[in-house]
């Protein structure tokens, strides 16, 4: 199943987990909207052509087809080529009166974007928005927080903390020390969170590197051009929502100002000085009592977390990369030289691109398409012929 036909019937399951909830009147149309990261309106289309035709009703029937609607590409081509010889330099507003005039049928914002594409008109800046406090998700999964916090955690040792929460409940699924906060301790939170809950609907992050690419720094993130974990959240349905200040991590700034004061002396208290003995009391000890105290009841009943049955969740949520095989039938990757041993398959993948997966514990394997080719550790030495010696 492809991408598209994945995060189809993934909003199918939602559809009816909230559908449910919506008909019990425990949520609210707009609550239920939310979840499937739709409009109002989007919602009640999808209640119709649930109830008429059941959950084939929710199929796009516009996948695999052209918009009858599209404008023909001569049409678009000649307003541009219109404003650039003889209304360079105009207003929007006011060349579009004149396209009017001229017999031109189409919307203002249909020319605007057009000529926005072209680079020929330059966007504005947005009005700043009322700000207001945010009310909590009703359902737990419907949005998580993940931050991490730098710290001297024990005497003379920094590391970053971990944490991945829910907004609704302030419940904590994951909390671990790492001697750096990256990628791969971004796809072992969420990791941790769907082994043990499901998948979730949304993930509230700040802008670091490893979340988001920022072409223009202090600006606004690309929501097309993605990280490797923006990729896999993806390929899960997983929205994310960039954080741009730290009073919009209100909630998980709160936590790691609690943490900060309780954890430290929980640690020297415990004895505790290496990162392994303390990830182990997280797991163990603190943060089972953190929640105990902290947790607090969602304002709805339900859950808004499916069950993850996609296949290996591990093959998502990592690093991929691509790269084309050598005539010696090698891979270079980060200094390591990569072997693809002999298979049934093919006799060799000279000049075949194939795709690199890096794991969170840093081993290695080769895909081609959907195969996979070989398995390494993190030195990229073959598996089989660790196994094998």
């Amino acid at each position: 199943m492809g991408r598209t036909g994945l995060l189809q019937e993934i909003r199918k399951m939602r559809f009816e987990e909230v559908y449910l909830g919506w008909n019990e009147s425990r949520l609210t149309q707009e609550q239920a909207a939310l979840v499937l990261g739709v409009s109002d309106r989007t919602f009640r289309r999808y209640i119709h052509r649930y109830e008429e035709r059941g959950l084939e009703g929710l199929s796009d029937r516009r996948l695999g087809h052209a918009s009858f609607r599209r404008v023909p590409v001569d049409e678009a081509m000649a307003i541009v080529d219109r404003y650039r010889s003889r209304y360079l330099g105009w207003p929007v507003k006011h060349y579009f009166s004149w396209y009017c005039r001229e017999g031109g049928k189409r919307s203002y914002t249909w020319v605007k974007k057009t000529l926005q594409a072209e680079g020929l008109v330059t966007k504005t800046s947005k009005r700043g928005a009322h700000r207001k406090r945010r009310e909590r998700s009703p359902l737990p999964g419907m949005m998580l927080h993940q931050d991490g916090s730098r710290h001297e955690w024990v005497s003379g040792k920094k590391w970053d903390l971990i944490v991945t929460m829910d907004d609704a409940t302030n419940e904590h699924y994951s909390m671990f020390f790492v001697s750096e906060e990256g990628t791969a301790s971004s796809f072992r939170g969420v990791r941790d969170v769907i082994l043990r809950k499901g998948v979730f609907s949304s993930l509230y992050t700040d802008r670091g590197s490893h979340y988001w690419f920022t072409p223009k720094e202090g600006g606004k993130v690309s929501k097309t051009q993605l990280t490797q974990f923006g990729r896999a959240m993806s390929q899960l349905g997983i929205q994310m929502i960039a954080a741009y200040s730290p009073e919009a991590r209100g909630r998980s700034e709160r936590a790691f100002q609690t943490h900060q004061q309780r954890l430290v002396r929980e640690l020297a208290l415990q004895g505790i000085t290496d990162i392994d003995a303390a990830n182990r009391y997280l797991i163990e000890v603190y943060m089972p009592a953190f929640n105990a105290e902290f947790a607090q009841p969602a304002i709805e009943e339900g859950s808004a977390f499916l069950p993850w049955t996609g296949g290996n969740l591990d093959d998502i949520l990592c690093e991929q990369h691509e790269r084309t095989v050598s005539a010696d039938n090698c891979l270079s990757f980060e200094g390591k030289i990569l072997q693809i041993p002999a298979n049934r398959y093919r006799c060799h993948y000279v000049r075949v691109r194939v795709r690199i997966h890096r794991y969170i514990d840093g081993s290695l394997a080769i895909f081609h398409g959907p195969r996979k080719l070989a398995e390494y550790d993190q030195q990229g030495k073959l598996k089989e012929l660790k196994k094998a010696a």
